[in-house]
């Protein structure tokens, strides 16, 4: 039986790998620069401003943690259950590699630090000994954290004591030694871009408290961890970051302009501290060593957590008998080792350092949108107003931009790009993230906002109920109507069932979610919803006459026409007494589906009355709208009982069709013995689609029934259209109708 895998606590978990990273490279090699070139009034100002953006964001992620059990992936996990899986994916995919790149710097920088203390063997070792050196390290250090984390945490504890030794030895050494008053002010000498160029330089070394937060799924308590260690690493380390340029600033022992030199580095402090390279070096290694840990051990969890929400294939995620995301791990290594050989590694880190700010940005907006949105499940221990996580956003786009405009410019168009084609898989997610909590948000203030407007006829758009038995065999008819309202109305596929239906009744949310699943494998968009009702006839009328909200009310109901007689008669009485309600009703027959052939034709029969041509006329224009109905061309049939009557007809539909802007081509017929039924069929056989009015109440409903079908059976596609919008609903196209 294999043992649990090993959980660490505050200390060993979070403050460790914080804190070591934060006390790294650039607070050896640069610490004396910056001083050096902007004094300490400025160094403590570039710190005070680095440290409050890390600690915003630090809070930001406090509060995130604090709210939900963070699980494996930490920021990437924080991210992507409160921006939705896309938005963590996109953020995701580019901070693992920068993690496993960052294996890459921190191996070279250490071979680096170590080579150049015997420049004498430079000559005799081969061309490739520092990268041959990089790729040992790198080696070294996937081997250790795949075999096991508590053993890489737990050597990072001398690593830190060695560390805190240098600080110690550093502050002893130059109180020891001849001190005067600090150096307040300083002259740009090696930083020709002035104070931000210095900011940028140094900021990277704040950037380190999110170690911690990357082994969240290998902590006991990430709540209670994460925010106590984060926190406590940011304040921490600034306040060593505060000790440090004092001590600059008043030691004697150096020139402003020895502390300005850019090649000075580590020698700055092996030549102040006590016991100057014999604990300095070793504490540099240790750091530098330290950091290559604490993202060999983050990036591959990363990889871990995005795998198993299937951004990444699921081998992924699979971890050895200790516990460990072994294969993720190794294959961070091997990365890591490739570039090795990509040289350029300076220019690289750049690009590298400001893609891992993104995260920053990602983390204060998560915080800030979680409490915009007011969702009644944000709860966290700790409150952070959205303002300040908004600001630390802000803040971190505006380092990003100092860094390097165009590595900022790449960073946001390659997550971009990112969240573009994850949004375009359509991904499955399991959980209430913050995204749909927007949604909802920015519903509710619309729907508010809709409510107090009237809506004018120039605003007008379907806004579609369809009523469905099942819905495989009405898919053409679902297609149809998803082209009516793609473009710029709202289509809802409604199944009625009854209290008697009790096992339909049982799984009434299962059957919307699969009509879902079905519409999706068909690339449809649509709102569905089950509705129950005492009565199938009954609860059309009611379930039609009140459907929608707010500003978004239904317009138009639609249903198929019914295959029996019972069923067809229903419909008609159904439409008759939905003409009061003020709803526009279609019934729709399809005997073939649409063929893929461009030059489509979509027929309207006019008679003049009842307003139905400006309906019909409308949905045929909205249906050339889609991209396989552009090439349409609109057809418009009206009969006359004279020749005079035809060219008055003809000229009335002409100018009206000019004014509303649609072209078609216009067809009076003269009336002959032929009922109008004939007519229509004989001259619209080869139409894809045809219009035709649906008068009120003429004549009784089995005589109109036997109408309609001998209609449907003999072309392809009939649309039977009534309008009966209120006043104003619907544009006035035909300003005249026949009398």
């Amino acid at each position: 039986m294999n043992k649990a895998p090993h959980k660490f606590g505050t200390f060993l978990g979070v403050y460790t790998p914080s804190i070591l990273t934060i006390l790294g490279l650039i607070m050896y090699l640069r610490f004396g620069w910056v001083v050096g070139n902007v004094g300490l009034i400025k160094t403590i100002v570039i710190v005070l401003m680095a440290s409050s953006i890390t600690f915003i964001t630090g809070l930001s992620a406090s509060a995130i943690a604090t709210n939900i059990k963070v699980g494996v992936g930490g920021e990437y996990y924080m991210i992507s259950r409160s921006l939705g899986l896309e938005a963590g994916g996109a953020i995701g995919i580019p901070l693992y590699l920068c993690r496993t790149l960052s294996v890459t710097f921190y191996c070279y920088g250490l071979s680096e630090a170590i080579l150049v203390l015997w420049p004498v063997t430079q000559s005799i070792l081969p061309s490739n000994a520092l990268q041959g050196l990089t790729i040992a390290f790198i080696v070294l250090v996937t081997m250790l954290s795949g075999k096991s984390a508590k053993l890489v945490l737990k050597s990072q504890i001398p690593i830190m004591i060695i560390v805190g030794a240098s600080i110690i030895a550093l502050i002893i050494g130059v109180l020891s030694q001849d001190i005067h008053a600090p150096i307040i002010e300083s002259t740009y000498r090696t930083a020709p871009e002035g104070f931000w160029y210095v900011f940028a330089v140094f900021f990277p070394a704040v950037t380190g408290f999110t170690a911690g937060i990357g082994l969240s799924g290998d902590l006991k308590d990430p709540k209670k961890s994460i925010p106590k260690g984060t926190l406590a690493a940011v304040i921490s380390g600034a306040i060593i970051y505060l000790i440090i340029p004092l001590l600059l600033a008043i030691t004697g022992a150096l020139t402003l302009e020895q502390m300005a030199d850019p090649d000075a580095g580590v020698t700055i402090w092996t030549r102040l501290a006590i016991f100057g390279p014999w604990i300095v070096y070793p504490a540099v290694w240790g750091a530098v060593l330290s950091s290559a840990f604490g993202c060999i051990l983050g990036g591959p969890r990363i990889l871990q957590a995005l795998s198993m929400d299937g951004l990444m294939p699921k081998f992924l995620s699979k971890l050895s008998k200790s516990g460990q995301p072994t294969i993720a791990t190794w294959i961070s290594g091997i990365i890591a080792i490739a570039a090795v050989f990509l040289g350029g590694l300076n220019t690289i880190a750049q690009y590298v350092s400001v893609l891992f700010l993104t995260l920053y940005v990602a983390v204060n907006v998560s915080a800030a949108v979680e409490q915009l949105i007011k969702e009644p499940s944000y709860r966290p221990k700790i409150h952070v107003p959205w303002f300040v996580s908004l600001l630390g956003a802000l803040a971190a786009m505006v380092v990003m931009w100092l860094i390097n405009p165009l590595a900022f410019i790449f960073a946001l168009g390659l997550e971009a790009v990112l969240l573009i084609y994850l949004v375009s898989k359509k991904l499955e997610q399991q959980w209430g993230d913050a995204s749909t909590g927007i949604w909802m948000h920015l519903g509710r203030y619309a729907l508010l906002r809709l409510n107090t407007i009237k809506v004018h006829s120039r605003n007008w758009r379907p806004i579609i109920v369809l009523f469905i038995h099942e819905l495989k065999g009405q898919m053409p008819l679902i297609k149809l109507m998803e082209m009516l309202g793609q473009n710029s109305g709202l289509l809802t596929i409604s199944k009625l069932i009854t209290f008697e239906d009790k096992e339909e009744l049982k799984r009434r949310n299962f059957i919307a979610f699969e009509m879902q699943k079905e519409l999706a494998k068909e690339g449809l968009q649509a709102l569905t919803e089950v509705n129950v009702v005492n009565d199938l006839k009954q609860g059309i009328l009611q379930v039609a006459a009140s459907h929608g909200i707010a500003g978004i009310k239904t317009n138009t109901v639609v249903f198929g026409w019914a295959s029996t007689l019972e069923g067809k008669i229903q419909e008609l009485q159904i439409v008759n007494n939905l003409e009061a309600s003020g709803k526009n009703v279609l019934i729709a027959h399809f005997n073939s589906p649409f063929t893929e052939h461009p030059d489509k034709r979509i027929d309207i029969w006019w008679r003049g009355q009842d307003r139905n041509g400006d309906l019909m006329l409308l949905l045929s224009y909205l249906i050339r709208l889609n991209r396989k109905w552009k090439k349409a061309v609109i057809h418009i049939f009206s009969i006359a009982d004279s020749e005079k009557e035809k060219f008055v007809m003809e000229r009335l539909i002409q100018f009206s069709i000019n004014e509303a802007r649609i072209d078609a081509k216009i067809h009076v017929l003269i009336k002959d013995s032929e009922d109008i039924a004939g007519t229509l069929i004989r001259n619209s056989q080869a139409a894809d689609i045809v219009f035709c009015g649906l008068a009120r109440g003429n004549g009784t409903f089995e005589k109109r029934t036997e109408i309609i079908e001998r209609i449907v059976n003999s072309l392809k596609v009939v649309v039977f259209t009534q309008n009966n919008g209120m006043e104003n609903d619907i544009p006035v196209i035909f300003s005249l109708t026949k009398t």
